[in-house]
């Protein structure tokens, strides 16, 4: 996978801004239902305890995009990614609304991608044929496992037959770009076990793949009642046959946990990766924006409710700041260094309007320790042993 390489005839930046740092912008819209929250989950989901009021949330979604219009004008927007929550309760109706209500206040690049999660357990061939007919062009599902006893143990809602179905309906659809979720390290899994939902997955040729070891997270079920799972011996086997399975199938691992054929790699994913700019609306949803002379970061209310009341005004706005130095530092790392590809010297600059002096040190301290390469004079990335220890990689850049 190359690095991305930005045009500034791609963006379009009006005269006022003409000292502007030309990189990407996404979008991503917040949907934070759920039938039920998973005991592994720390996003911010809140299981639906009544109708879904999906008419009150896209009128408030749409005003939260038109009060930050301001913040962005003159740029268009590359990705779009609709995540949740499940998003794929909204109905074909409300969905096609959504994306209509963007594309009415928003200047999208041609060939934008449009990613929806779905969840097998809130899905049909109807629902999906309705997304695709509305602008979606990807979507993810959220299958996790195709082991109906994993399954049962993740509190998903769904069973192996749901995850089948959703991928069928998919294709019925159209979509000819989709990801599937799965997840290893699971409770009492075995290698074996693990491999059958990978070569299940293959064989739906699917163009791309999120590979997600189980972690115990705070704040979750699991944390308060942690379930037994495998020595980190046992996972590093697990995660080793999975990955060589997968690049026997042609996909490549670009990101610590995705895999993709050649050029269907996750553009809005990319993106937050490569430190790009992104606008978030609904409950919960953050933004990172750059404007000359700042990099600033906003948050949205958690709260379905309060979101939804507060929409469109300050007081939806719970969190604002403007990120230093080492803010930048260490938040550009954080994300570059999941890459395989890593960071350029030049694309840290620009990104981030920090001078190669900034991290000259932990960038010695990486390479001495054979955590980090230069591939030419520009050009880092994890080397092998980096990428197995790359928190400890990323730690060097927190000071």
């Amino acid at each position: 996978m190359r690095a991305w390489q930005y045009n500034p005839g791609d963006y379009t930046v009006d005269a006022a801004m003409e000292s502007f740092p030309v990189v990407p912008l996404s979008l991503y819209v917040h949907v934070p239902w759920c039938i039920r929250k998973c005991p592994y989950c720390d996003f911010n989901s809140h299981p639906l305890r009544d109708t879904l009021p999906e008419n009150e949330y896209i009128d408030a979604l749409l005003r939260d995009l038109e009060s930050e219009l301001p913040r962005i004008w003159g740029r268009r927007i590359s990705s779009i990614f609709i995540g949740g929550g499940t998003p794929s309760l909204l109905s074909g109706n409300a969905v096609q609304r959504l994306v209509q209500g963007l594309r009415s206040r928003l200047a999208l690049l041609p060939g934008c991608e449009i990613t929806l999660e779905a969840n097998p357990g809130a899905s049909d061939n109807q629902r999906f044929a309705a997304y695709r007919e509305a602008g979606i062009n990807r979507l993810s599902i959220g299958v996790q496992s195709f082991d109906d006893d994993k399954l049962r143990t993740l509190g998903r809602i769904h069973c192996a037959d749901d995850a089948h179905r959703a991928i069928e309906a998919a294709g019925t659809a159209g979509f000819d770009n989709l990801n599937l979720d799965l997840m290893f390290g699971l409770p009492e899994q075995v290698v074996d076990e693990a491999l059958a939902d990978i070569r299940t997955a293959l064989a739906y040729r699917s163009t791309h793949l999120s590979l997600y070891q189980l972690t115990i997270e705070p704040n979750t079920e699991f944390a308060n009642r942690p379930p037994s799972v495998a020595d980190d011996d046992t996972l590093w086997d697990m995660q080793q046959a999975l990955f060589t399975e997968l690049a026997v199938a042609g996909f490549q691992n670009y990101e610590v946990s995705a895999w993709a054929l050649p050029g269907r790699q996750c553009q809005h994913n990319l993106n937050y990766w490569q430190f790009g700019d992104y606008l978030g609306i609904g409950a919960g949803a953050h933004s990172k924006l750059t404007s000359p002379g700042t990099i600033r970061r906003f948050a949205r209310r958690r709260h379905p409710r309060d979101y939804m009341e507060t929409a469109g005004s300050v007081q939806c706005t719970t969190e604002s700041r403007t990120l230093n130095r080492a803010d930048l530092c260490f938040e550009f790392m954080l994300n570059s260094l999941r890459l395989a590809n890593g960071f350029t010297i030049s694309g840290f600059e620009h990104y981030t309007g920090l001078g190669q002096s900034e991290i000259e040190q932990p960038l010695r301290q990486a390479v001495d320790r054979g955590w980090l390469e230069y591939s030419d004079d520009d050009h880092v990335r994890p080397t092998e042993t980096g990428r197995r220890f790359l928190n400890d990689v990323i730690a060097l850049f927190l000071e």
